[in-house]
């Protein structure tokens, strides 16, 4: 794991429901050939771009030299618009991913999000072909993500066992049904917000992203 943090540009993006709230993080020594955006939890239930799972996620991303983007989804923070359970925040990751490959020069997209956002980034991956799909605790009972197209690329699910919002049986036996399947890795004691667990999965995605770094 890196211990430099990471520059950081505070930036405005034109999204479809206007302005969009956003953070670049450049790692030190920046690849130029991917960029990742991450995707914050339910706005309704406290979500932002802070959140200390969709910064892990972020972190992840930039110990492999990956320049990250968080951003708030519309209502939140500074962001313009109102809630759209998830189908208008789709529509502004898919915006914020195409200002930061513009931005970055990089042709490979990361695709990952927490909770909420990971429908959030599953659909993004699709709707803007992710390299690679990273979602922890999907809302698979608050969402049907089986009326969408499975992602391509490969893709990791992270889910604790203990987590009282997603329940981790109702992750496994979605996945089982994909194909191709996710690799899933399911945290024992783990609950939804990974108290205590942070370091671990971010050492466990960091593991996974540096073989796709080199794909």
């Amino acid at each position: 794991m890196s211990t430099h943090a990471p520059e950081i540009e505070k930036v405005v993006i034109d999204g479809p429901a206007g302005a969009i709230e956003a953070m670049v993080e450049r790692p030190s020594g920046a690849r130029s050939d991917i960029v990742a955006v991450c995707c914050h939890p339910h706005p309704l239930f406290g979500g932002t771009m802070q959140n200390k799972v969709v910064h892990t996620l972020a972190r992840a991303c930039q110990d492999q030299r990956v320049t990250t983007l968080r951003f708030n989804f519309r209502g939140v923070g500074a962001s313009a618009g109102v809630h759209d359970d998830g189908a208008g925040e789709s529509d502004d990751a898919a915006a914020v991913a195409d200002w930061a490959r513009e931005a970055t020069g990089a042709a490979r997209l990361w695709s990952l999000g927490f909770s909420f956002g990971g429908f959030v980034a599953y659909r993004l991956a699709t709707l803007r072909s992710a390299a690679a799909l990273v979602t922890v605790a999907p809302p698979v009972q608050r969402f049907d993500f089986t009326k969408l197209p499975v992602p391509g690329c490969p893709w990791y699910v992270a889910q604790g066992d203990r987590d009282d919002l997603v329940n981790h049986e109702s992750v496994l036996a979605w996945t089982r049904t994909l194909r191709p399947p996710p690799e899933v890795r399911i945290l024992a004691g783990a609950e939804h917000f990974f108290h205590g667990r942070l370091t671990e999965l971010r050492s466990l995605l960091g593991a996974w992203l540096a073989a796709r770094a080199v794909e």
